[in-house]
């Protein structure tokens, strides 16, 4: 759990430092533009991830500021986190008690997820979105996850070169080596994922559906997966050169059923899409901690504006039984009047003031 969070030349930050006072609900509300996406968007870069925007680092930093940003955080155990982006720097820095970290070891130390209003339509959109999605609840479990999926996609783009240059094809042969390892090692993470989240979802459940997940789900081992994948990049190198036609874990998809409705999300209402999306992070959360023994850390951006009060006060009560520390903002703070435990927290240009803590229960 964030006992500390100081945010400098972030965003609209010039400086901006929340204490929690060991609550459990962090309540950030203002108006539009105020700062308090950005203060989530911190949060989330110090999971070793490149945030919940996506961002380029040099879009972070503050205008009219001295070209880098500082994400600093120390944990109910004392431990202190930091991510770092220097002026004239290319990649970030990260640190654990002031000791170099890698990306993966932040992930380790502070396991998060979010949602924010990009997600109300996940089931709905593109399976590039949903599989974007999943790997990144997948990476809160495997913690190398996240890794193995941008050299996949760094290997497809190696090979489509090769191919289409008319490189030696032993050089092609080493890389299709890579790829059939990679790949297989992707969809036995998400297999075993979805396994583990469904055993934590009542009302829905996750499957995978892709060439490699199914031969994995219909019993072939990793080793047997492997080799037919290969097999298949071996023989189709004359009419496949391009990264995008070729079949493999980067044309997956995950489906979301809703055992209440007996229908795919998809073909849900928005409001029952909303609350399927919501029960996946919660049981999410609770799979992260039993499997890290860690309190996670969910993040909600805007995610209960159209929640009715009987649907908030269900929600927080879900929230706090997954032992996960809330971070959630809104425009309207009476919208969350209700929420137990909590450090209530007023945000307006870049500045917070009015920091309210609620009785511990």
């Amino acid at each position: 759990m964030i006992e500390t969070l100081v945010l400098t030349d972030f965003r609209n930050h010039i400086s901006c430092r929340i204490k929690t006072h060991g609550r459990q609900n962090v309540i950030v509300t203002g108006p539009n533009g105020a700062g308090k996406t950005a203060i989530l968007e911190a949060l989330s870069i110090l999971s070793g991830d490149r945030g919940m925007r996506g961002a380029q680092m040099t879009d972070i930093v503050r205008f009219n500021g001295n070209g880098g940003f500082s994400v600093f955080a120390t944990l109910d155990d004392e431990t202190e986190i930091s991510v770092v982006f220097n002026p004239g720097d290319t990649n970030r820095h990260g640190r654990i008690d002031g000791d170099t970290a890698t990306l993966s070891g932040l992930a380790e130390k502070l396991p998060m997820v979010w949602i924010t209003p990009r997600e109300d339509r996940l089931f709905v959109d593109s399976s590039a979105e949903r599989r974007a999605f999943f790997d990144r609840l997948v990476a809160g479990f495997d913690s190398a996850h996240s890794g193995r999926v941008a050299r996949f996609a760094k290997l497809l783009s190696e090979r489509a070169v090769a191919l289409k240059s008319g490189r030696d094809m032993r050089w092609v042969d080493v890389i299709d080596d890579h790829i059939a390892a990679t790949a297989t090692a992707i969809a036995a993470a998400r297999i075993q994922y979805a396994g583990e989240l469904n055993y934590f979802l009542e009302n829905a459940a996750v499957s995978v559906a892709g060439m490699l997940e199914q031969m994995l789900i219909d019993g072939h081992s990793t080793g047997d997966t492997e080799r037919t994948y290969r097999e298949y990049l071996g023989t189709t190198r004359e009419i496949i050169a391009d990264k995008m036609i070729i079949d493999g874990v980067h044309k997956s998809d995950f489906g979301v059923f809703n055992k209440t409705l007996n229908l795919p999300a998809n073909l849900t209402s928005t409001g029952q899409q909303k609350t399927t999306l919501l029960e996946l992070i919660l049981a999410h959360a609770k799979l992260m901690h039993a499997h890290t023994n860690r309190r996670p850390i969910i993040l909600l951006d805007e995610a209960i504006a159209h929640l009715d009060d009987n649907a908030r006060q269900n929600l927080f009560a879900g929230l706090d039984s997954t032992n996960a520390q809330i971070w959630a903002t809104g425009i309207d703070a009476n919208a969350f009047d209700n929420v137990p435990n909590a450090v209530f927290v007023s945000c307006a240009d870049g500045e917070i003031s009015n920091i309210l803590v609620s009785k511990q229960e």
